[in-house]
């Protein structure tokens, strides 16, 4: 990995590590549908990533401290786990999700959720990145009663397969 950035542009900075599309599409698996391993993350995606890809991005997010990987003993799977830089990803998933929406042709139920973070205000996406800090680090959430926005958003999604299937 190129420890320094090509320039002192934060923008580009960034770029360098999340400017790929596919890193953004596992960080979105492990952060919305707490996919952890790598089969998950291989049969579970929409957009259909070839294997060598999917381990080259793990790799990379690895690589840039956005994610850890647990060394995994003889007959285990190893496990992926978001890093604070990782879960502080949240936010640009939103924005970028927010424009998706406004701007390129999606479907309902896979929606739902960016609208939802879209629309919601910055603490939908806070109370997230809470309980993927709880999740992935061990960091209690500050509000343990308060609930869950990811089951808000799970529930949302349902709601919507469910109308879609109605007709």
């Amino acid at each position: 990995m190129r420890e320094e950035p090509r320039s002192g542009c934060a923008i580009n900075a960034a770029v360098e590590v999340l400017g790929d599309p596919w890193s953004l599409i596992v960080l979105r698996d492990i952060i919305f549908g707490d996919r952890r391993y790598f089969r998950e993350l291989l049969t579970r995606n929409d957009e259909g990533i070839a294997s060598n890809i999917l381990a080259s991005r793990l790799r990379r997010l690895v690589g840039y401290g956005l994610l850890t990987k647990d060394e995994a003993v003889r007959g285990q799977k190893a496990r992926y786990t978001l890093t604070e830089a990782g879960i502080q990803t949240v936010p640009v998933l939103v924005a970028l999700g927010a424009w998706g929406v406004e701007h390129r042709p999606t479907t309902p139920a896979l929606a739902i959720r960016a609208q939802l973070l879209a629309e919601g205000s910055p603490e939908l996406a806070h109370d997230l990145m809470d309980e993927l800090r709880e999740a992935h680090l061990g960091i209690e959430r500050p509000e343990p009663d308060k609930p869950r926005a990811a089951d808000r958003l799970q529930q949302a999604y349902i709601e919507v397969c469910g109308r879609e299937s109605l007709g």
